[in-house]
């Protein structure tokens, strides 16, 4: 059972001009939305998904392939969603 509660997955940052504030912000509040604990990662650096200084620290441009790693309840939900979210152009308003 505790392999349900762990996730990961691999994907790339859709949005023209990368991770910056404004879509960082947006990934933020939609990580807080899950209860597991969600973690970003690049170049073995890995971050708290809720924060967005944090999520800046990657300094992730368009194209960047990041790790998003979940542990909890809802760890595959989050992952897949955040994922998805990450992949879209996130500064659409």
């Amino acid at each position: 059972m505790s392999d349900a509660l762990k996730f990961e997955g691999e994907y790339r940052v859709g949005s023209e001009l990368g991770l910056h504030a404004r879509p960082a912000g947006r990934f933020a509040a939609a990580a807080a939305r899950f209860e597991a604990e969600i973690s970003v990662g690049r170049d073995g650096e890995w971050v708290d998904a809720r924060s967005v200084l944090s999520l800046l620290s990657l300094a992730a441009g368009t194209g960047t392939r990041l790790r998003i790693r979940a542990v909890g309840s809802d760890a595959r939900e989050a992952v897949e969603g955040l994922g998805a979210l990450l992949e879209e152009s996130l500064s659409a308003n």
